[in-house]
């Protein structure tokens, strides 16, 4: 990491905030979508209507054929209370976007869907309440660490070089366009993930900037390791290199599953703000949300996570909606953020290489 000590280009509200109260963070982008039920045609738009391959579920190309059904979303998480959004760029890499023959596309998606949430941003902010976008960087379908071929444990369909240059690609067509930090979520590789924050690093080191940078895991059972076989407390110490503003848990569990995971989490990264943004509990395929908690119960969960002293952002995964943000934004409101020690990762100005 850098030796250069340097104050946060952007976002330099941040640290402040998560001293003084809890922050909200939105809820699902693909749940929202989902619940739109849209087409193929509906994907497509007219810009793509005779693309040779089926583009249906390919939710972050939405930020180029329907954007106003991605602003409408961001609108509404900031109505709801979020104070951050994620950039709907959760799979806007080459190597994701790969599967559906749109890797050069890949850049022009980034800096659409952070358009979209910065313009969102702009209008909810006011003097009393500034908002604030986070560039959304997902974990690639494809993993470093893992073989795709269970008779060739050693075979890979991806290195780590590869998700290097992606992920340089994604982090600067979002860090160029504006937005105030950048979020390493659902972790399930941390090879990858470290591809990610050397390219957030080598980001930093080529523009002169440092924004706030988040980095979530994803606890994928009740073995309370992550999937490519990390505990809790090894994979803090395989990314707190990186010096983030937060570090946190989501998806792949309801918060009560997750309640044990986020107290070691909690214990470990002493200096650094926590964060947590669960799934709506488990799969429900009768729900209208494809989950089984209702805004009532997710939010009662972290409440609870709160009033413990565990955290310092939360919000929702998958199965959460504007209403679930609502009411987790109510059940906090009224709860002291975790307290950290006073030197730490979120002092940007005493950031030391590591």
């Amino acid at each position: 990491m850098t030796g250069r000590r340097q104050e946060y280009t952007r976002g330099k509200e941040l640290p402040e905030l998560l001293r003084n109260r809890i922050a909200i963070l939105d809820g699902a982008m693909g749940t929202m979508i989902q619940r739109l039920r849209l087409g193929e045609q509906q994907y497509r738009g007219e810009r793509f209507r005779d693309w040779p391959r089926d583009l249906k579920g390919n939710n972050e190309l939405l930020s180029l054929t329907q954007p106003q059904l991605i602003r409408d979303i961001h609108d509404s998480y900031f109505a709801a209370g979020a104070d951050i959004v994620e950039t709907n760029t959760f799979g806007a890499t080459r190597i994701a976007q790969d599967d559906y023959g749109m890797a050069e596309l890949a850049d022009e998606m980034n800096r659409a869907s952070a358009a979209l949430a910065l313009d969102s941003a702009r209008r909810h902010a006011s003097p009393g309440r500034p908002r604030f976008v986070a560039g959304a960087i997902g974990p690639t379908p494809r993993t470093a660490s893992i073989s795709p071929d269970v008779n060739d444990p050693g075979a890979r369909n991806v290195d780590f070089e590869q998700l290097r240059s992606a992920y340089y690609e994604q982090v600067a067509g979002l860090g160029e366009s504006g937005v105030d930090l950048f979020l390493v979520e659902t972790i399930f590789d941390t090879l990858n993930a470290k591809a990610a924050l050397f390219a957030i690093d080598e980001w930093f080191e080529a523009t002169g900037e440092r924004l706030p940078l988040i980095i979530s895991g994803t606890v994928t059972d009740a073995s309370g390791r992550i999937l490519s076989g990390q505990t809790v407390p090894a994979f803090w110490a395989s990314v707190r290199h990186a010096h983030p503003l937060a570090v946190g848990l989501n998806c792949a569990l309801g918060a009560a599953l997750m309640r044990p995971y986020l107290q070691e989490l909690s214990r470990v990264a002493g200096d650094t703000f926590i964060s947590c943004y669960p799934n709506a509990g488990l799969p429900n395929p009768m729900s209208d949300t494809g989950f089984d908690e209702t805004p009532e119960v997710t939010s009662r969960l972290l409440h609870d996570f709160a009033a413990e002293g565990l955290v310092n952002i939360v919000g929702g995964c998958c199965g959460t909606t504007p209403q679930h943000i609502a009411a987790i934004h109510d059940a906090v409101q009224n709860q002291h953020p975790r307290a950290a020690s006073r030197r730490g990762a979120f002092h940007a100005a005493e950031q030391q290489p590591a």
